[in-house]
């Protein structure tokens, strides 16, 4: 900054409103210390010294006056109080439907700032509040006008945004008044309405199916006009695709009044008769249970916006189970999926107002489920942004029966996000018009910053957590207020009655005819004497198999996207050992015919994407990878640019995304799966960094990719990469807790599998690449390698690339040569056979006696393949599976029925291994390798 000549004054007018309480306060920061503000300031203040103050009121005589010191602390002080209106009004603000908040924080009172209203009328308007109305004139007057700003039934918290132009930007629509529309007669009719159906709709069920759980939304009525409004200004602006994510309360009216599912359905889960031929033929959007189903309260929806024939948008409500807010990350994924254009090379083009995603949290479990943290997190990371979620709080005040003081350690349930730095506003659900002057200052934030922004949309639950609980008995006080309060509707329609827009008669006309579409509805429900239980059918595809399909690739295609691999821009300086690494590896190729493990997977991905298959791959640290193997992403050893051979492939059809993933399990296999199931058509991998650490994503597992399809017809073809082998590394880089993914294993739910070759791997993924094509596909689970990354025994051959195919079952090289002499067949799955294959290298003699099977599918479990080859050893004395890991962990308890039940009669089936544990592995890398000596020697030792 440029250096004064003489110590007139700085313009320090520039410096007004909320920026001169930032002045001040730094120049008493630099008094105590020069050197600990910004260096910017200090120079300021250096070369002009102390702030003097002008005002730029121009209709003032005084316009060049420097203000008195005296006045300067007035002035200084008043700025601390507008700017304290501004950071705690919510305080103070209206914004609880059974609190009466009055005037009762000290940071309103005058007389804690030390001045009078006197003082405030000599300053002017523009120094505390810029976008001040007409009206008002003068100090005095902006402070009761601020004070009446942030004291209604909404509030407003936007002191932890960081970024400067958007508070500014988010403090001039509060203070300017334009987030209050000036509703139409008939817009503010059509809320009475809206409300009005919304109740209609739970009374109904209230009395017609007694003491059922339906997890009510009475006491937040209001957030189905809000999702109207979002969903609205959405369309309007062009968003063809909204996604919204929520839990259980409420959602059955979101269904029948956002989602248009037609009441009919919704009665006949209740009386729980056949509901088929009451889904509309077209534009079907009854439920879809997939094959075992799920409970009603459960189940999702889709509706399609139309201009008479022209779709203007789709909305999707997803389906959720239990888990609440674990369906955040999924509909974020939705969101993204919808944004993308995959139809070129490179990555994805992403258009953030195609699509937008809304969350809606339960009071305690926003602050509660950790899973909501993560998903926050998401917000402004490059490969999972959506360009602003809208979150809103159905706030009733209590969990369950739980209260808020002993739900949470904060003052609001929202106020995780102010972590995130996303704009907050509380609102009364009582007052429908400042709930949609919320609606409006959100979506105006979003369409400018594209980021996201939280509605915390304050009432009550009418009833218990369910029906059937009686909520007196923890909350009796409460619940007796809740009894005496009138309905949102019953306000709102006495508001509108006050102002003239309707008639006690026109409220009862809207009611009525509410009744009698709720009445014509049901009478079209069988009645439940003639409800018929059917026993589930599995559909074709279940446990038939998979399809026959060609994976392998001609040997000359796979030479040329293999130079194309290792080249780059000569201006592009890669890191000369990784440089050495990826030649050899080109030239290992040609010269040899060798591909090891990363190369397989690289020339899988490079051949998919010129098949037309989009890609995408995200993980913590996969653009390298966890050991160090990947290495398709690069970077400049100079500038720091990342150049990515993929990207650039000459006949690639389809869009490649690789992302190195936030330090979470949830939310990003979450985001992926959600990526998936919407953008089916694309190849969606997830690795684990290593495979324990797919045990903070459990609940994906178990709720969600195990079972999405069976209960509610959710296809996904989403690959989990799990890093699994015992190296003595410890219990918790060992295990990818093989077990927990076989025991959910059932009708087809995904293929699970654990390799032992580069050619597998490469094959196995490009199936997965057709199957997405085809009603079989499924999800695919692999156990990937560690050490066997870089282990001679994985390293292929290139025909077994260019002319062979997956093995579920690969019989050991050069055993089994004399079928008729095998006593013991060993089976095996992954990294132990490579340890039996290495001590099977060390054994001289006769091994006529044993035969070994490498099981690299498990799941579908390759029957027919192994009895085939037991029926050709008619000497056969034992079966004896082998496994690194402990006795009740891996594939043992899985396999053992398997097993017996193809077994011939009287042959044994065993096991060697570890014995049952509680931790899965040895934390002694010496221990562990005894163990592991134990294990292969006695596998190989015949001591019948």
């Amino acid at each position: 900054m440029a250096q004064g000549n003489s110590k007139k004054n700085f313009p320090w007018e520039d410096f007004h409103g909320p920026n001169l309480g930032y002045v001040m306060e730094q120049y008493d920061q630099y008094k105590l210390d020069p050197n600990s503000i910004d260096i910017e300031l200090k120079e300021i203040f250096d070369t002009w010294g102390s702030p003097s103050i002008t005002t730029k009121d121009t209709t003032k005589s005084a316009e060049n006056e420097t203000i008195s010191t005296d006045k300067m602390k007035k002035v200084a002080e008043a700025v601390r109080l507008v700017t304290n209106i501004r950071r705690y009004g919510h305080l103070n603000a209206a914004i609880y439907p059974f609190e009466d908040r009055n005037e009762k924080n000290e940071f309103l009172r005058l007389e804690e700032y030390d001045l009078t209203e006197e003082d405030l009328k000599d300053i002017p308007v523009n120094l505390l509040c810029e976008d001040a109305p007409a009206h008002v004139t003068n100090g005095l007057e902006a402070y009761q006008y601020l004070k009446e700003v942030y004291k209604r039934t909404i509030a407003f918290e936007f002191s932890h945004v960081h970024n400067y132009e958007e508070k500014t930007w988010l403090v001039k629509m509060v203070e300017s008044g334009a987030i209050f529309e000036n509703l139409s007669k008939e817009k503010r009719i059509s809320i009475l309405k809206r409300l009005t159906e919304v109740e209609g709709f739970e009374q109904f069920l209230h009395r017609t199916f007694v003491g059922q759980k339906r997890f009510s939304i009475e006491g937040l009525d209001m957030l189905v006009p809000v999702l109207d409004e979002l969903i609205s200004n959405a369309v309007q602006a062009g968003t063809d695709t909204i996604n919204i994510g929520m839990a259980h309360r409420g959602r059955l009216s979101v269904l029948a009044h956002v989602l248009g599912k037609p009441y009919e359905i919704i009665f006949s889960e209740f009386q729980h008769a056949p509901n088929k031929e009451l889904v509309p033929s077209e534009g079907s959007i009854g439920i879809n249970y997939g094959w075992s189903g799920d409970v009603k309260y459960h189940l999702g929806a889709n509706k399609q916006i139309k201009d008479e024939s022209t779709v203007r948008a789709k909305v999707t409500l997803a389906n959720n189970p239990s888990h609440l807010e674990f369906i955040d990350p999924i509909v974020e994924g939705y969101t993204r999926a919808a944004q993308e254009t995959r139809t070129e090379k490179g990555y994805p083009k992403q258009n953030e107002n195609n699509a937008m995603a809304i969350l809606i949290h339960g009071d305690a479990a926003f602050p509660g489920e950790g899973i909501v943290a993560e998903t926050l997190n998401l917000n402004k990371l490059t490969g999972y942004q959506t360009g602003g979620t809208i979150h809103i709080i159905a706030n009733n005040m209590i969990g369950f029966t739980t209260e808020s003081r002993d739900s949470r350690s904060t003052t609001y349930a929202s106020d995780l996000a102010k972590g995130y730095e996303i704009p907050i506003v509380h609102v009364n659900a009582d007052d429908p018009e400042a709930c949609i002057a919320a609606v409006f200052i959100a979506m105006e934030y979003r369409n400018k910053f594209k980021s996201d922004f939280l509605i915390d949309l304050i009432g009550y639950r009418r009833f218990g957590h369910n029906e059937m609980d009686e909520p007196s008995m923890t909350q009796p006080k409460l619940y007796e207020k809740v009894r005496k309060h009138p309905t949102v509707r019953e306000l709102y329609a006495k508001s509108l009655q006050g102002g003239g827009i309707v008639k006690p008669e026109d409220v009862e006309k809207i009611s009525d005819e509410v009744q009698t579409v709720l009445e014509k509805a049901y009478q079209k429900v069988p009645d439940k004497k003639v409800a018929q239980k059917h026993e589930i059918q599995l559909p074709e595809f279940v446990n038939s198999g998979l399809p026959k399909l060609k994976t392998a690739v001609d040997k000359d295609k796979l030479l040329q996207l293999n130079d194309e691999l290792v080249k780059w821009p000569e201006s592009f300086n890669v890191f000369s050992k990784l440089q050495r690494i990826l030649e050899r590896r080109a030239k290992a190729l040609k010269e040899d015919g060798k591909v090891e493990w990363a190369l397989g997977e690289a020339l899988a991905f490079a051949s998919i994407l010129t098949d037309g298959t989009p890609i995408r791959l995200t993980g913590q640290d996969s653009q390298r990878g966890t050991f160090a193997q990947r290495h398709i992403v690069l970077h400049d050893v100079d500038t720091g640019e990342f150049y990515s051979p993929l990207h650039r492939l000459d006949d690639a059809k389809a869009s490649f995304a690789i992302h190195n993933s936030p330090l979470s399990e949830g939310s990003v296999i979450g985001f992926e799966y959600g990526y998936n199931v919407f953008a089916p058509e694309t190849l969606v991998l997830w690795e684990a960094q290593y495979g324990d650490f797919a045990n903070a994503a459990q609940v994906f597992f178990d709720q969600f990719i195990a079972a999405g399809r069976a209960k509610w017809g959710q296809k996904s073809g989403l690959v989990m990469l799990l890093p699994h082998g015992f190296e003595g590394q410890g219990p918790e880089h060992s295990s990818a807790r093989l077990e927990r993914f076989l025991q959910l294993a059932a009708e087809d739910s995904w293929q699970v599998a654990n390799l032992t070759s580069a050619s597998q791997y490469f094959h196995i993924l490009r199936r997965q690449a057709d199957l997405l094509k085809r009603e079989e596909v499924r999800p695919l689970v692999i156990m990937t390698p560690k050490s066997l990354l870089r282990n001679p025994q994985t390293v292929s051959d290139l025909n077994e690339l260019c002319e062979g195919e997956f093995k579920p079952v690969i019989e050991q090289p050069g055993l089994g040569t004399s079928p008729e002499k095998v006593k013991r067949l060993l089976l095996c799955t992954g990294k132990v056979a490579t340890d039996l294959t290495d001590k099977l290298n060390t054994i001289e003699g006769d091994l006529d006696w044993v035969h070994m099977l490498r099981v690299e599918e498990l799941y579908p479990f390759p029957k027919t393949i192994i009895t085939s080859i037991l029926d050709r050893l008619p000497a056969l004395e034992e079966i004896v599976w082998v496994q690194e890991e402990p006795q009740n962990m891996g594939a043992w308890t899985f396999i053992d029925s398997k097993l017996r039940e193809i077994a011939p009669e009287g042959v044994p089936v065993n096991y060697i291994g570890r014995r049952r544990r509680q931790s899965p592995a040895e934390g002694d890398p010496n221990i562990h390798k005894k163990d592991q000596e134990r294990i292969v020697t006695e596998a190989l030792t015949w001591n019948k």
